[in-house]
């Protein structure tokens, strides 16, 4: 029965069937109803308790209703919500000012909604260099609308939707010499994830970044690092390129940078600051004074708290943890920070899933052999210790299952 703790009295089960009454199917039936949050904790519909280690799809960079987010949320939409782009809203202003200073470059920014609202800036930039060859890594993920789908490498999600914009080329990721190939003195932009997180959280070769920008320069190509998964201290920097010195001419964030709340962010560097001129791009939500002054806290909070020091800590004490835990089903940890990716040796990731959920853990089966971690920077060392108490039996029992069928 539920407790009521939604407001309605729904349970999950009721929640459930009302979201596929009147729900469009793209995203299929979510696995859970959730119905309050707090810090790395969260609960459904019926009150039961979950370790949130999705921390949505590494949106949630402080956790739930974290008390600095929470608060410069109400004082601005108690001062100021919406004016749109035809005036200014300093909570903009001060974001693009605090992001350019992250980078230590001078630059210029636009705001957007979305990951994929992000990228398909920065795809329009390229095009605004007169250029119209782009090239991306197979396996690669930028988003879903027409442009940053047509950087996407992975073919199952471009199908249905083509003839897709562009002429864009896609390379073996972490593959130096095939992208030297690839870039031609007609490229327009290299976009590259540092680390790939829809594909399972892939790390590349060293060096790699540092030659896409070596090649990239050779022919006068932007570059384009797509940070929306790793940027905002998700590998322990504020971008994950930064742990190779590599600068981009063309940076995009959104997900961690929110604390929750939907914002994308396009920084522009160099030449690349000043092709968007007046009418070129655009949205109506673009620098939402609500959403920018959420940002800002969750900026602050990182910077004055510590927090990046404390990724790195608590990201190696969860990645030990995992491996010397010597489960016959975990083939290896990957990934950087608190992204980490737990490779299974079968195609068991969406009953780990399964079984974790059914012990109050929360985890994400990115791929059918992959399972993706990726808790609010500031978890705390007691809920990692209780998340690798508790996963092993997952683990078990997923691989108890898989035995039992074959």
């Amino acid at each position: 029965m539920s407790d009521g703790t939604d407001g309605t009295g729904a349970g999950n089960a009721t929640l459930t069937r009302r979201w596929q009454g009147v729900m469009m199917d793209n995203f299929g039936t979510p696995r859970l109803p959730l119905v309050r949050g707090r810090g790395t904790r969260v609960w459904d519909a019926e009150g039961n308790e979950y370790l949130d280690f999705v921390g949505g799809i590494a949106v949630n960079a402080l956790g739930h209703a974290h008390p600095a987010v929470v608060r410069a949320v109400s004082e601005q939409a108690a001062a100021l919500g919406h004016v749109s782009n035809l005036f200014i809203a300093e909570p903009t202003v001060r974001l693009a000012e605090h992001l350019l200073r992250l980078a230590g470059r001078a630059g210029r920014v636009y705001f957007s909604n979305s990951g994929a609202e992000a990228n398909e800036a920065a795809f329009k930039i390229g095009r605004l260099t007169g250029r119209t060859h782009m090239v991306s890594a197979t396996g690669g993920f930028h988003g879903r609308t027409m442009g940053a789908l047509a950087l996407t490498g992975q073919r199952a999600k471009q199908r249905p939707f083509e003839p897709l914009p562009g002429e864009v080329s896609h390379v073996p990721y972490g593959d130096a010499a095939a992208l030297h190939t690839a870039v031609t003195p007609h490229t327009a932009l290299v976009m590259l994830e540092p680390l790939q997180g829809e594909n399972g959280v892939v790390v590349p070769p060293p060096g790699y970044l540092r030659a896409a920008r070596e090649i990239t320069a050779a022919t006068g190509t932007l570059l384009v690092l797509d940070e929306i998964q790793t940027g905002i201290g998700r590998t322990g920097h504020w971008f994950a390129a930064q742990a190779e010195d590599v600068e981009a001419d063309v940076v995009t964030l959104a997900k961690g940078l929110g604390g929750g709340l939907p914002i994308g962010a396009t920084l522009a560097f160099g030449a690349a600051a000043d092709l968007l001129t007046p009418g070129a791009h655009g949205s109506t939500f673009s620098g939402n004074p609500v959403v920018c002054a959420a940002a800002l806290a969750v900026l602050d909070t990182i910077e004055r708290t510590g927090v990046l020091g404390h990724v790195t800590r608590a990201g190696e004490r969860l990645r030990r943890g995992l491996e010397r835990l010597g489960h016959p089903l975990v083939r290896e940890v990957r990934g950087a920070g608190l992204l980490l990716g737990v490779v299974l040796d079968g195609a068991l990731a969406a009953q780990v899933q399964r079984a974790a959920q059914d012990r109050g853990l929360l985890v994400n089966a990115v791929l059918p052999d992959v399972i993706r971690l990726a808790p609010p920077l500031n978890v705390s060392d007691r809920a990692v210790d209780t998340f690798l108490d508790r996963f092993p039996a997952a683990l078990s029992e997923a691989l108890g299952e898989h035995l039992t069928a074959a």
